[in-house]
């Protein structure tokens, strides 16, 4: 097993993603979630993607655009089709073994999923997919919101971000 950091176009912007290379003709595309990077909380994808390729399964993360080493808007996962099918392509190309390919999507990343129709994948894993509401307010309950922060506040890495000026003041504000 091997880890490529690499990049791909995505409607002429960079997508930062990475492939953990495998012998298998069945490859993982994990899609994060929200505005997770492609190692997923906690490193946890990361993780995960190393696993699966010692089990002999090549696994590609990648970073919506507007979210990590990508560039571009954040166009939340309600119009990240387009980012998906983009992995998907780069995905196939960069592991030309692989002959199907699994997407795996939590919470949000299983519906962009689903409203991708499949993503031109053979088949999906999907954990958690969230309901949507018609309403175009997607902020989450001030209950989730807390729980969300309480838990970035126990990580270090996390810390040094918010201390080096990596965290966006306003939207923390918001939330």
């Amino acid at each position: 097993m091997s880890r490529l950091h690499l990049t791909f176009e995505c409607r002429e912007q960079r997508c930062g993603a990475t492939l953990d290379s495998a012998p298998g003709t069945t490859g993982l595309l994990i899609v994060s979630g929200g505005n997770e990077i492609r190692a997923g909380a906690f490193n946890g994808q990361s993780q995960l993607a190393a696993e699966i390729a010692r089990a002999g399964f090549s696994v590609f993360r990648f970073d919506r655009r507007g979210i990590g080493d990508s560039e571009g808007i954040n166009r939340g996962f309600r119009r990240s089709g387009r980012d998906i099918a983009a992995a998907l392509l780069a995905f196939r190309a960069i592991a030309p073994q692989v002959q199907r390919v699994v997407a795996f999507g939590n919470c949000d990343a299983a519906s962009a999923l689903m409203l991708a129709g499949g993503a031109e994948c053979d088949a999906l894993v999907l954990s958690n997919p969230w309901t949507i509401d018609e309403s175009e307010d997607s902020t989450p309950p001030p209950a989730a919101i807390r729980s969300r922060y309480a838990q970035k506040l126990k990580n270090p890495q996390e810390l040094a971000r918010l201390l080096s000026g990596g965290v966006d003041l306003k939207k923390l504000s918001r939330g």
